[in-house]
């Protein structure tokens, strides 16, 4: 099957999409197109799980009162689905899945995104997601401080 029937037929049903070959931009107008509301999850400098969801608060733009666990991530997505007209598409990009302080803590918030997709399937909504993985972050060069999650730099 190609890669747009692929998305299109995700795109009607829902759930997880496989990235490989596609482009954040194609995906984000396709959704839209489906009537989703889409956004992106920048998950480049999220090195834990907490960085991670953070970056999903962030895209959805939920309030400062979110718990910060899985079951808080459950929650949000959930209640952002139900706030859309048809659902939610949300776009991973760049989750480093393949770093190994990261790889099951993404696991376990790719579960609670197929749990999502269930609860919105079972509520006449529809959940999206597709991640793009980028494998282990680079090593820290000698003598320069990494780029702090928040993207500015600490005095």
């Amino acid at each position: 099957m190609s890669q747009d029937l692929t998305l299109q037929a995700v795109l009607q049903k829902g759930g997880l999409l496989d990235a490989g070959g596609l482009k954040a931009a194609d995906f984000l107008e396709q959704a839209q197109a489906h009537g989703l509301t889409a956004m992106v999850v920048e998950c480049d400098r999220a090195r834990n799980r907490s960085a991670v969801l953070r970056a999903v608060v962030k895209a959805v733009d939920f309030p400062e009162f979110f718990g910060g666990n899985l079951d808080a991530l459950y929650d949000c997505l959930c209640d952002t689905v139900l706030d859309q007209k048809s659902g939610l598409a949300l776009w991973f990009d760049n989750l480093h899945s393949g770093d190994p302080a990261l790889e099951k803590d993404a696991q376990a918030i790719l579960r609670v995104c197929d749990d999502v997709h269930e609860w919105a399937s079972n509520n006449d909504r529809r959940f999206v997601y597709a991640v793009l993985h980028a494998g282990k972050h680079p090593d820290p060069e000698p003598g320069v401080d990494p780029v702090p999650y928040s993207g500015q730099d600490e005095d």
